[in-house]
């Protein structure tokens, strides 16, 4: 069961992604700065920057959603990762 300050921040997340883009693959285009279809820790980090969330937490929360979504164990979330991710959000 989720906490109140994860529900919290997964609030704020979908609607960052609902309000300012078409869908989640703009959302995802536009956080991977690099291009590598790929988000790391530091776009991670944006996005929750973007969605408002507190610069105390970011780092332990970007920490904590790579964790709960990676299931390649790479320490990045992947396109099919961040879908599947957006999907338990909605």
């Amino acid at each position: 069961m989720a906490s109140k300050k994860e529900k919290e921040i997964l609030k704020k997340i979908k609607i960052l992604l609902t309000q300012k883009f078409e869908n989640p693959e703009d959302a995802f285009s536009f956080f991977d700065k690099n291009s590598d279809k790929n988000l790391n820790r530091n776009e991670v980090k944006t996005l929750l920057k973007s969605a408002k969330v507190s610069s105390f937490i970011r780092g332990i929360v970007s920490s904590k959603l790579i964790e709960k979504f990676d299931d390649r164990s790479d320490k990045e979330i992947s396109w099919k990762e961040f879908k599947s991710a957006v999907k338990d959000i909605a």
